[in-house]
């Protein structure tokens, strides 16, 4: 086997790697040492902006197969039948946190899988919650502040993040989740996955229907306490990354099960919980989970950066068959995902390999811009209508229509029956066991009690008590013990 060369960027063998060229034996750096300027210069361009959330993250390759009929819903062609496997991608992350942050901390995590079907790709990108802190996309600059670190002391501060949740008490189901037994998943294959969003299933005959995703870990569930958690980030900050990448390689796939809940279209306006709102669930006993396939990881990605950190998933790439809802998180999501990509990859991120579809092509009339590799060839043109055989539109919607009706102008989002900010936090906590709700009160108790100001303090409590009585009388009893020591 011939020997590799190390060669420049562009091409040229490489004499020296080891000593730069210099002024004499001991002298200055020559500006003409080429090699050494282009090594330089590339690596201060090695990274790119981190995410602003879910920074954090790891990912690996797998597939999706199905294991029920679920055609009567849907048209998607890598739904269309039992049996059928689809490559796809998963990426993990924490929210919160920048790139440097630990694995093992109370935040939510990402769960965003790109599914690269025949008919293009598609991202499903939801967390290991079913529900969010905000209801409305206008909110979510705020929300994210609050909770990343302050600009004066550089940290994340009690104050910030329980003062915002005391303006927005539509908060209080996902804050029960956050501080619950499931607030610390103890890996990323011993969590749920879920949508968390509703979207919109159509099937051939034309027919819509609403659904909620749920990706079941065949793993088991399994988290960790407050302190269990610390002493894990003392030993092991990538410890989530750790886990995932070794449990690969020695060959155990960790999977999980989808379910759906599916709601005809027409049952929406009625339902007695707004279904768009992403604070809220559909209870299991109105709209029971549906099986539809498994989803195994078995590959680990080659490069972390290539794969993981340039991995752009965007809740708009859709698929026939499947497309958004009024869910106004996602509306705001639609836009701001793709936008957040363009701004860190560039325009062109989609000819990236993990972000490029494996199972078709992308044809189309974008063209130029930074990193283009896909430009096409001197009889391809790049506007359409056209008569050289360019590519053309279907005349097929992905999903079907919406109703819309009214007038323009910054509404609130209808109210359904039993539409309040509390209720689902209060059935959440009564469906916990003793020893559940004593960790809740407790982790609860130990963040709020670091807050300053007695009135952000008060209006937190209040949104407890108004879910249920006891969880806000338990947890102002341990917020003032606290407070007293």
């Amino acid at each position: 086997m011939s020997k590799r060369v190390l060669t420049t960027e562009s091409g040229a063998p490489v004499a020296d790697n080891q000593n730069s060229a210099t002024a004499g034996v001991g002298g200055p750096l020559l500006l003409q040492d080429q090699h050494l300027l282009e090594k330089l210069a590339r690596f201060n361009r090695e990274r790119i902006p981190e995410r602003v959330v879910h920074a954090r993250g790891s990912g690996a390759y797998g597939y999706f197969e199905v294991t029920d009929d679920v055609s009567a819903y849907t048209r998607a062609a890598f739904l269309s039948e039992v049996g059928k496997k689809t490559e796809l991608f998963l990426r993990f992350s924490t929210v919160a946190d920048s790139l440097g942050g630990a694995d093992a901390v109370r935040d939510p995590r990402g769960f965003a899988i790109k599914f690269y079907t025949e008919e293009g790709n598609y991202d499903l990108v939801g967390n290991n919650t079913p529900v969010f802190f905000i209801k409305d996309p206008i909110k979510f600059p705020d929300f994210i502040h609050s909770q990343k670190r302050d600009p004066f002391t550089g940290k994340q501060e009690a104050d910030n993040v329980w003062d915002f949740w005391a303006h927005a008490p539509e908060a209080t189901h996902q804050v029960t989740w956050l501080f619950g037994d499931r607030g610390i998943p103890a890996s990323y294959r011993h969590m749920n996955g879920y949508g968390s969003h509703t979207y919109q299933w159509t099937n051939e005959a034309g027919e819509a229907f609403f659904v909620k995703y749920h990706f079941k870990t065949n793993q088991g569930v399994r988290s960790l306490s407050a302190e269990q958690a610390a002493e894990l980030v003392g030993k092991d900050a990538n410890s989530h990354q750790t886990d995932l990448l070794q449990s690969i390689e020695r060959g155990v796939s960790p999977s999980w099960t989808l379910y759906v809940q599916v709601m005809p279209a027409a049952e929406a306006a009625d339902y007695r919980f707004n279904p768009f709102d992403l604070t809220k669930v559909w209870p299991h006993a109105d709209y029971p989970l549906q099986r539809v396939g498994r989803l195994v990881l078995d590959r680990n990605p080659d490069n972390v950066f290539a794969e993981v950190e340039q991995a752009a998933f965007s809740p708009n790439n859709f698929v026939p068959g499947i497309g958004p809802s009024p869910d106004k998180m996602l509306q705001g999501r639609l836009f701001a995902y793709a936008d957040a990509h363009r701004y860190r990859l560039g325009v062109n991120h989609t000819q990236l390999p993990v972000n490029a579809p494996k199972a078709t092509e992308a044809d189309n009339y974008g063209r130029d811009g930074r990193m283009a590799t896909r430009n096409g060839s001197r009889h391809d043109k790049n506007y359409e209508p056209n008569s050289y055989q360019g590519p053309a539109q279907t005349d097929t919607a992905l999903s079907a229509p919406l109703a819309v009706h009214g007038w323009t102008g910054a509404h609130a989002a209808p109210e359904h029956a039993k539409d309040d900010d509390f209720f689902q936090a209060g059935e959440l906590y009564r469906l916990m066991s003793e020893d559940e709700k004593s960790r809740l009160v407790s982790n609860i108790a130990g963040s709020l009690s670091q807050v300053a100001r007695e009135d952000v303090i008060e209006k937190n409590l209040a949104h407890f008590a108004a879910a249920d009585a006891e969880y806000g009388r338990r947890v102002e009893e341990a917020v003032r013990a606290l407070r007293e020591d």
